[in-house]
């Protein structure tokens, strides 16, 4: 819009490097073009403002695909106004001359044109067109077949416009639809999920029965050299045993040939002994045998002296005195003859 200042009774605009201006005085054109700056009366002045630049058009519209499944489609028109003079006689753009203010809806006439006209030629593609086409190929064609149209169209080079780019943003079925469509990919998403689910249990399973298998493996494995150490340290204790035995054996041979040998020693010692005293009681003998009888009895009168305790005192009585002493004066017979 238009920047309109008053001084004293005149009116100034200053219009955007955007906008078109058309200035007519008393029927004749005065000023025309962009971005003009100028003072002018309000009561001789007729004023148009026309948008030179480019403009985007949203819209969005319901269609029927040939399986009579409704289907919304989203746009947008890119256009601009390239002959302003056409447009602003074609359509009213002309501007209050005290605020600047469009008097009537001229861009909404220009979107009025646009969107029925994209409108009819999506209509009569998607009529020929089943709904899993449309949503699978549908915005191309719609795209290539709008942009046909409106180029096509006589109304838009008569009112001055020209479309830049058309795009076709999306294309959806109605919710219910759209979730029953959604449900074979979901459900075959799911049995991928579901098997991939199946495959990891079943990786899991086989190698938890791995490690099973090899934990017995193991344990089998420490069984069979437990039975051998068990065996080994059974060999090893009958050698041991064996070992000792003969250890023993030898021992108690050479214990009992040490016997032997001391027993013979003794043996032979105390035949020694035994034929020296054999012979020192021999001797004894012969030497006692050639004494008389009273030496006889004197010697073992004190051998007797010898051997008898402490005596203190000895109480003799007159008779064994007078015996004793007859037999110490009595001659031995033996000894005479």
């Amino acid at each position: 819009m238009a920047d309109i200042t008053k001084r004293f009774g005149w009116r100034h605009l200053r219009s955007a490097p955007t906008a078109h201006i058309r200035h007519h005085k008393r029927g004749r054109l005065a000023h025309d073009g962009p971005g003009l700056s100028f003072w002018y009366r309000s009561l001789s002045a007729a004023l148009s403002e026309v948008p030179v630049n480019d403009r985007e058009l949203a819209m969005a519209f319901h269609a029927r695909t040939s399986d009579f499944q409704d289907v919304t489609v989203q746009a947008t028109v890119t256009y601009r106004i390239s002959d302003p003079a056409e447009a602003a006689a074609r359509l009213d753009f002309s501007v209050d001359p005290d605020t600047g203010v469009w008097r009537g809806a001229p861009l909404e006439q220009i979107a009025t044109l646009l969107t029925e006209t994209a409108q009819q030629h999506t209509l009569d593609v998607l009529a020929r067109t089943l709904l899993a086409g449309a949503l699978v190929d549908g915005v191309a064609s719609v795209r290539n077949r709008v942009a046909e149209g409106l180029a096509a169209e006589p109304r838009l080079p008569a009112t001055g416009i020209d479309v830049v780019a058309v795009r076709v943003v999306a294309i959806r079925p109605e919710a219910e639809v759209e979730r029953a469509l959604r449900t074979p990919a979901r459900e075959q998403i799911q049995q991928e999920a579901d098997r991939a689910t199946y495959e990891r249990r079943a990786v899991a399973v086989e190698r938890e029965r791995t490690i099973a298998e090899n934990e017995l493996a193991s344990q089998i494995e420490l069984a069979r050299r437990e039975e051998q150490l068990v065996e080994q340290r059974g060999t090893n204790t009958r050698r041991e045993a064996e070992e000792n035995a003969a250890a023993d054996g030898v021992r108690a041979e050479a214990e009992a040939a040490r016997k032997v040998r001391l027993a013979r020693a003794e043996a032979a010692a105390a035949r020694e002994v035994g034929a020296a005293r054999a012979e020192s009681q021999a001797a004894w003998l012969r030497v006692h045998a050639e004494v008389d009888t009273g030496t006889l009895h004197a010697l073992a009168a004190t051998r007797f002296a010898e051997n008898l305790p402490r005596i203190d005192s000895v109480t003799l009585s007159p008779d064994v005195l007078t015996g004793l002493l007859t037999r110490l004066g009595r001659p031995d017979p033996e000894a005479r003859a």
